[in-house]
């Protein structure tokens, strides 16, 4: 008996049809003749912890540090008698096929439940991109041995016990000498996590500190048969300029000014290029996110949720994580049949040339997963939600963009000479929309954007030009901008750019020439909104009027660490040798011991030397003696403490991380007393706007709490 292996229930029924099976389990499985099919339902799997190694490591303690223990998995504890269930199913089975997602978190789910049941049978594994039966019986005719796959398990396997070690051994180590200096809490840090709050508050530093300039440009407005051209001075080699080739020599263009007025003006040049600009690439899955987020403001988690509720319930596009934004050869002879179900819904379609092959063919830069395109189970767009329409008419268009002609556009660029100096002017000419009648740009095609759509196609460098006058306008430098969610999560794919180590930037910047899929960056498509989520979640981060900024809560927590945990560089070099990994190009033990050791010198590091703190610190309001530190209750409840207790007893609610100053005047209620203690209570408000609760005046001693109702106390147990 054959025994298919799905990640998810949805999958599972898509292959039991596709092999003439029913669309109703019998238990945990589909059973077709001599074959079955069953799922696992996500991870039924997690790796031990060290202290389920070691009890010693209970204690939190520098000496333990750094930690090390063996690789293991144990069950989920809600996952328990579906393991055993599925293990037992598949020690019946003759043979095995995994059908876990196509990418490495996929192979390793199931192949981490092959390898703790210790099945020692023959493995093959299909790779199911899309859902519907016609595609799955064809992805079951290449079915190949799941050896052959196995640095994708190895690299999923890789990061995991990576992001383990660090974790554990840096959260620790970090959050022990903080205390040494009063600080109070955990310092938590994460492999990905952290870098991506180094990234936001890097920005927003970069945003504030920013001091403004004033650069200056020479316009010059000439006449030229009888049409007036506006061009721009171009600098030369000795003019003082900043790195962006903007003049910043104001006696120095008032100079070029005065040498031009009332002077003739020769035109030097007149070039006119024809230039075509390609379709962006299908979309990948981030790809989608920035473009969603840009458009609608949609979540990145709202993004991966759309598409995997189009892919699942509604089979009407490939595989949704995707890092790829290429296509194979076999998709290109697959179009015309694509194409014409599409019209149905999208009148475009009908002007797509099927023939026409775009560069996004390439069966050379696709890997076990392409672009996210739609399927040929079109859906009634009636039955999507709003959001779902917008989702897949996104991945639809930038399909069917592939089958417009190239966008084509002539340029005109003129050279005058006025006094020996050298002025420019642009324009362009719309010949043909192509690809842009059906969908914007992206960055891969704003070359020509800042070129005004202007006519110079009758002027010759013959024809007669007068000067009318030249103006020097002064323009003020403006600070970075400050990320929003499409350009944080593009910025995740190009992390090069904010490596600081030389021989790592260096070694990325030619990795990320070579890449097919997303460029060289932190995370994976399926994880990364899990770490921005974290990052809302613990009030790290923000977003305000279209921005993702940090807080003061996140800035704080970034300045409290090392900059080994909040720079980017070794996570980005980690993740790139990851995919050294998945290609067989390096052993997963050896990045794992590469991380271990670099987690030692770290820990050593931090030991000798100790660490910089940059916590502020907040005088006590009561006896302007001490200064309040954050602490926990028996019930590890944070509050804010006098540094002088016992002397001082003031105590304040933990608000995000500040102390609520406000309780200095809290009223006790002499109407309302503690159950516990019979102090008086006090109404204090909740994180939730209008939203209150009620504690006991004696708190931290006592920590009685009740509800709100409409203004009286109600205990928890009402």
């Amino acid at each position: 008996m054959r025994l298919y292996i799905a990640e998810k229930k949805e999958t599972a029924v898509s292959i039991s049809i596709a092999l003439g099976g029913p669309s109703v389990p019998d238990g945990i499985c589909f059973d077709i003749d001599d074959e079955k099919v069953t799922w696992l339902s996500g991870h039924l799997l997690r790796l031990r912890k060290p202290e389920e190694h070691n009890e010693d490591f209970k204690q939190w303690s520098l000496d333990y540090l750094p930690m090390e223990w063996p690789i293991s998995y144990t069950p989920l504890d809600n996952q328990r008698e579906h393991l055993t269930n599925i293990i037992e199913l598949a020690r019946s089975a003759d043979e095995l096929v995994n059908a876990g997602e196509p990418d490495p978190e996929g192979q390793r789910l199931v192949d981490e439940v092959i390898e703790y049941a210790r099945l020692d049978k023959p493995v093959l594994r299909i790779l199911i991109n899309d859902n519907n039966p016609a595609a799955i019986l064809r992805a079951s005719l290449s079915m190949r041995s799941n050896n052959h796959y196995r640095g994708m398990s190895l690299s999923a396997l890789a990061r995991a016990v990576c992001d383990q070690h660090y974790g554990f051994n840096l959260t620790r180590a970090y959050t022990l000498l903080a205390r040494k200096q009063g600080y109070v809490g955990v310092l938590s840090v994460g492999r990905v996590q952290t870098p991506i709050l180094g990234l936001i508050v890097a920005r927003d530093k970069r945003h504030d500190e920013y001091r403004p300039y004033t650069y200056q440009t020479i316009q010059a407005t000439i006449e030229v048969e009888g049409k007036q051209i506006v061009a721009h001075y171009l600098p030369e080699p000795g003019d003082l300029v900043d790195p962006l080739q903007r003049l910043i020599d104001p006696a120095f263009a008032d100079q070029i000014v005065a040498e031009t007025t009332n002077t003739l003006v020769k035109i030097e040049s007149v070039d006119i290029k024809e230039q075509k600009v390609s379709p962006p690439l299908p979309h990948s899955l981030l790809s989608l996110q920035a473009e969603a987020a840009e458009k609608y403001g949609y979540s990145p988690r709202q993004v991966l949720d759309t598409t995997q509720r189009l892919r699942d319930a509604h089979k009407a596009i490939t595989y949704s994580r995707s890092d790829c934004r290429y296509l194979s050869d076999e998709r290109f002879r697959e179009a015309t049949i694509l194409i014409e179900k599409l019209t149905a819904n999208f009148p475009e379609a009908e002007s797509c040339d099927s023939h026409h092959k775009s560069a996004a063919f390439d069966s050379k830069k696709v890997g076990a997963h392409h672009a996210i395109i739609p399927t040929a189970s079109v859906p009634d767009l009636a039955e999507l939600s709003e959001q779902e329409q917008r989702i897949y008419r996104l991945i639809t268009m930038s399909y069917l963009a592939q089958f417009y002609p190239e966008e084509r556009v002539r340029v005109t660029c003129m050279l005058f000479k006025i006094a020996g100096h050298t002025f420019e002017a642009k324009g362009k000419v719309n010949v043909d929309a192509g690809w842009r009648a059906v969908m914007d740009g992206d960055e891969s095609t704003h070359a020509l954007d800042g070129i005004a759509k202007d006519s110079f196609e009758l002027i010759t460098h013959y024809d007669h030009a007068k000067l009318l006058n030249t103006t020097v306008i002064n323009k003020q430098t403006v600070p970075p901008d400050r990320y929003t969610m499409k350009t944080l999560l593009l910025d995740l794919t190009r992390i090069a750019n904010y490596v600081t180590d030389p021989a790592i930037k260096r070694l990325l910047l030619e990795k990320d020439a070579d890449q097919q899929g997303e460029s060289v960056g932190i995370g994976t498509p399926g994880t990364r909104h899990g770490h921005i989520e974290t990052l809302f979640s613990r009030d790290y981060i923000e977003q305000c009027d279209g921005h993702v900024t940090s807080t003061s809560i996140g800035r704080e927590f970034h300045d409290a660490l090392p900059p080994f945990a909040v720079k980017p560089d070794l996570t980005a070099l980690w993740h790139e040798k990851q995919r050294r990994i998945e290609s067989g190009l390096m052993d997963y033990q050896d990045l794992i011991g590469e991380v271990n050791v670099i987690i030692a010198d770290e820990i050593e590091r931090v030991k000798v030397q100790g660490m910089d703190l940059h916590v502020s610190s907040v005088a006590c309001p009561v006896c302007n003696k001490g200064h309040l530190r954050l602490r926990q209750n028996q019930q590890k409840v944070p509050f804010w403490g006098c540094s002088e207790f016992p002397t001082c007893k003031a105590t304040f609610s933990d608000v995000k991380g500040k102390p609520a100053l406000e309780d200095t005047k809290a009223i006790v209620s002499t109407e309302h007393c503690c159950p516990k203690c019979d102090s008086g209570l006090i109404r204090r408000p909740a994180k939730k706007e209008g939203v209150f609760w009620w504690g006991c005046s004696k708190y931290p001693s006592c920590d009685y709490r009740a509800f709100d109702r409409e203004g009286v106390p109600s205990s928890n147990e009402e």
